[in-house]
Order: structure tokens, then sequence, then C-alpha cells
């Protein structure tokens, strides 16, 4: 399971994070993103070496974070339990490249090879 998808489990539950410039933040986690952007209400900011701050809400861009203290009750173990579907493997019988008859990739340059195909706009040759 990516980090993300179990930060994105973690709505409503209070965490302290801390970002890469220092500061620290308390509050109750209204939502995670897949860019690990979190939204927090009920926040406390603390600053580097200044007063905390209260705020209502508070947005913080996903990079901008060092780490996330999460609370003692958390039950990690029924959160970390990978609950997404897997994706569709390989089907058989296709090679890696593509599918088939129709679909796939192209043939390279060229096209279908016609009047138009291989080494277009080089004129008649010379003369």
């Amino acid at each position: 399971m990516k980090l993300v998808r179990f930060l994105m489990k973690l709505s409503h539950e209070t965490v302290t994070v801390e970002l890469k410039n220092g500061s620290i933040v308390h509050g109750t986690i209204t939502g995670v993103d897949v860019a690990m952007n979190t939204h927090l209400k009920a926040v406390k900011v603390i600053l580097k070496n200044k007063e905390p701050i209260q705020l209502e809400t508070l947005s913080i861009r996903g990079n901008n974070i060092r780490y996330f203290i999460l609370p003692d009750s958390l039950p990690l173990e029924t959160l970390l339990i990978d609950d997404a579907p897997k994706g569709r493997g390989r089907r058989e019988g296709f090679p890696r490249g593509g599918g088939g008859a129709r679909g796939g990739r192209g043939r390279g340059r060229g096209g279908r090879g016609g009047p138009r195909g291989g080494r277009g706009g080089r004129g008649r040759g010379r003369r």
C-alpha cells in the first residue's frame, strides 16, 4: 500500500504534522489527496520561534510535509490492510507490447508503407 493511500484513510483523526520549515501543525484531518496535500480543521500552528496561532482550517501542500505524528490509539493493523482492487494483470496469449490483431502500437515510422510511407519528403531523387 502506498503511504498516501494510508494517509487518505485518516479523515477525522487528530494528528501533528511537522513541516520542512520547522513549523508544527496540530489539527484534525478533513482530507488528504493523492499529492499528499493535507486539509485540517481546528488547527493550532506553531511557527518556529513564534507564538501559537489558532486557525479554523488549514491546507498544507504535500511537498512541504516532513512527517506526521499519529495518535497512539490509531488502529494501524486495520488501516494498513490494502483494500484497493488489484489491477487487471497481463492477459494470457498476448505479447507484452500490445493487444492482438488490432490496437497495440504503431509500426514505427512511415505508417502503412504506401506512397507516403518510408522516407517521405525526399523529392524524386537526383537527375
